[in-house]
This record gives structure tokens, sequence and C-alpha cells, in this order.
């Protein structure tokens, strides 16, 4: 989605002052360069994408593009409580008037097949935690000088890494999250480099809402660049999208219901989630469960490779 943003906004620039649609030019373009686009993941939960998604799906199925597309949701339960859900409305029709929609569940919930934990995940937030962490990265780095304020220059803009080899890389929570950044700038950071460390994340309660948001964006990026993830937190990494107050809450029947789908056992996370969205939600639990196949054996044995 990022693509085509950029590529509509070309297409608005090449228009002539009386406007047109910049949507048919950018699908004519993505059909001839591909006839099969294959969407993993597919989700909605920025607005932006939702206003142009049912216009771009039927362009390029009018130009002959088959579409696969897999997701963790049924075409109804997408964009679920979203600013403006009747726009996106025509596009759920869509996927349900001219895709095939078929249930892939094998009744075998792979993720809960027992696994053997790594040691990627560090808390609390103490001296032997901290000489764990740096040890690690002392470790990793070995055989390439650190760099301090390495320039990552995405769209226009220049990000600092505070430490980096030219595969490892080192952030503070507050360097990757409390700063306005985006997927663009995650997704460019995790294919730069295949093992990224962040140090002392916070339980994080309503008032860090946007560092949340930032942190499970973050995650995502990881996950779909294989990258190798080491963090140091100040409770247990899957507790840490809880309340102060979580300790005596519960978690809603809702909450229960999108992480047992996900494969993630209720009492991994601690009680009541600060997110109340249902995007925020399946965001969160889908975290939570990615983070636990990425602290899994498998996983380090073969991410971080660049």
């Amino acid at each position: 989605m990022i693509d085509v943003h950029k590529r509509i906004h070309a297409a608005k620039a090449r228009l002539p002052s009386g406007g047109g649609d910049p949507i048919a030019p950018v699908a004519r373009d993505i059909a001839e360069e591909a006839s099969v686009l294959c969407f993993d993941e597919f989700q909605v939960t920025d607005i932006a994408d939702a206003m142009i998604l049912r216009r771009l799906l039927e362009t390029l199925l009018d130009h002959g593009v088959v579409c696969v597309i897999t997701s963790n949701r049924h075409p109804d339960d997408l964009y679920k409580n979203g600013i403006q859900r009747s726009s996106f409305v025509p596009a759920i029709e869509l996927l349900k008037s001219r895709f095939q929609v078929t249930d892939l569940d094998s009744g075998t919930d792979y993720r809960r097949v027992p696994r053997a934990l790594s040691n990627v995940y560090y808390s609390p937030l103490d001296d032997t935690t901290r000489k764990e962490i740096s040890k690690l990265f002392d470790a990793l780095t070995s055989d390439e000088p650190v760099v301090s304020d390495r320039e990552l220059h995405i769209w226009g803009r220049t990000l600092r890494i505070p430490q980096s080899t030219p595969n490892v890389a080192m952030f503070a929570f507050d360097d990757l999250c409390s700063r306005p950044l985006s997927a663009a700038d995650y997704l460019e950071v995790t294919k730069t480099f295949g093992t990224v460390f962040v140090t002392d994340i916070p339980r994080m309660g309503l008032g860090e809402k946007d560092k949340a948001r930032r942190f499970i964006t973050f995650v995502d990026a990881c996950y779909e660049s294989k990258t190798k993830l080491f963090v140091s937190s100040e409770v247990p990494i899957y507790q840490i999208f809880t309340d102060d107050k979580a300790s005596s809450g519960q978690i809603s029947d809702h909450m229960r219901s999108v992480m047992d789908d996900l494969g993630l056992p209720a009492d991994a996370v601690g009680a009541a989630s600060m997110f109340s969205g249902e995007e925020e939600i399946f965001a969160f639990a889908r975290c939570c469960s990615r983070l636990v196949q990425m602290g899994s054996r498998e996983w380090a044995e073969t991410a971080g490779v660049r």
C-alpha cells in the first residue's frame, strides 16, 4: 500500500489542473507489471487505504489481474469499527462477489505446537538484563566496527541509527517509538539490518497508545522481513500492552476470543489490554502471537540473514 500511495501521488502530479481519477492509471501500470498479485496477511487499519481499495481492486480485476489474498479475517470483519467504515463496505461487497472466499482451517493450530524458546526477550530492566543484552550485542558485532548515528535515507528524510554495524542495529525504545516514525521507516530498518536490538521497553498504558501502535508496526515489519529481534523490557514481553491496573482486571470475552483465534493463551499477556477498538485488539493479539513465534528456536535459526 505504501507503493500504491506513492504511485497515486505521482499520478496526481501528472493530471491536469481540473483533476481526474489517479487510481485508474495506477492500476493499469500495476497490471502491466504483474498478471498475478498475492496479498499475504491482508488487513485494513488505515482510512487512506480503505478509501482507495475498492477502486484499486476493481480496476485491477477489470484489467485481468488475478488476485490471491490470505487473511485472518473474513471479508465481513475487515476494518470493523474503522473510521468512515461505510465507505469501505463496497470493497467488502466486491471481495464477496468477485472473489471465491475459502476457509483454510485445517483443524490444527500450528502456533500451539510446542517449540523450544530461544532467549531473546529479557526482563526486568535491571543490571543483569543490561549486561546480558550488552554481551549479546558485543558478540554479534565483534567482526565489524560499531558506528554511532549511521544515516538511513527514506523518502528524502534522514533516520539516524544510534548504534549499528552493516547488519546489526541497536535502539532504545524511545529512539524507535517515541518519535513520529512510520511503517516505511520501520520496513527500511528491518530490510537493512538482519538483527535488531530494542532496549528499555516500558509497560504501556493508555498514555502511551501512540508508542504502542508504533511498536506493533515495528514488530510487524520485523516479522515480514524475517529480522532477528532481541529486546529488554520492564515486564515480560507479552505483558507490555497492559494498563498499570491490569493485574486486577479481566480479559474481555472479545479479547479472549481474538487471542484464541490467534493461538495465544490468555494468561500469556496478563489482564485487560489497554486497547478497546476491534482493529486495535486484533493488531495487539496478532503482535503477541508473532512475538511468540519470533522467540522460537526455528525463527532464531532462520531469521537475520541478509
